[in-house]
């Protein structure tokens, strides 16, 4: 038998895929933004003489790098709700969404400060004593001539992680969030066409992922230039 393909429903939907499509981004921004501050923190306190700071960063990398992202999403949905109603109080609206934010942006920070830790270790130790000798201080150092230098050399790999998170942003519909990828299943068993949908959500999942690549791509020769 063969299956027939029908697209018609997908003119329809969509709007509702548009709106999913919001939200996949709206999770993804906030998980890189707040990531890579968060993952700068942990990678300078790995990095600290201070071994307390370095043992509780190393403890939170590893911890969060071992363990699968859709257990960590279930984690804040399941075991912790009533925490972040305590912090976004009882109005708050939907609590997958921020469930989903907070998982990502935590679980991410683990990886974002992988690589940038491997940015630091990349600048030249010239470069801070030179920092050091013109009496800056440590933390001056880092911030005014170690971090500057660092981030530039680790754009591609944070670029890169990027597109992984887009893709693993996926993995909400577990708490039933609408997101992009939620939305096309949903509206696939809906309209009886889950073929068709998830076709077209993995080939909208392509295009974007592709030219981000190329994007990397253009902007690593660049730079290697």
């Amino acid at each position: 038998m063969t299956y027939e393909f029908d697209w018609s429903s997908i003119p329809g939907a969509l709007p509702l895929l548009a709106k999913g499509l919001v939200v996949t981004l709206e999770i993804t921004l906030t998980a890189i933004i707040i990531g890579i501050l968060w993952g700068t923190i942990l990678a300078v306190a790995r990095m600290s003489s201070n071994r307390f700071l370095a043992f509780a960063a190393a403890g939170y990398v590893n911890l969060f790098r071992s363990v699968p992202l859709v257990m960590v999403i279930l984690w804040f949905y399941l075991i912790v709700p009533q925490l972040l109603k305590s912090i976004f109080g009882e109005g708050l609206a939907d609590i997958r969404f921020v469930s989903a934010l907070v998982a990502f942006t935590l679980f991410e920070a683990a990886y974002y400060s992988e690589i940038i830790r491997a940015g630091i270790q990349s600048v030249a130790k010239g470069q801070i004593n030179a920092g050091l000798a013109l009496g800056f201080t440590p933390g001056q150092t880092m911030r005014l001539i170690v971090l500057p230098q660092a981030f530039r050399n680790m754009v591609p790999l944070l670029l890169t992680q990027a597109i992984i998170l887009f893709q693993d942003t996926s993995l909400v519909y577990v708490i039933g969030l609408a997101d992009f990828f939620g939305t096309a299943q949903k509206i696939g068993d809906r309209d009886g066409r889950i073929v068709e949908l998830l076709l077209f959500a993995g080939a909208i999942y392509f295009v974007l992922c592709f030219s981000l690549s190329q994007i990397v791509k253009r902007f690593n020769k660049r730079i290697g230039s």
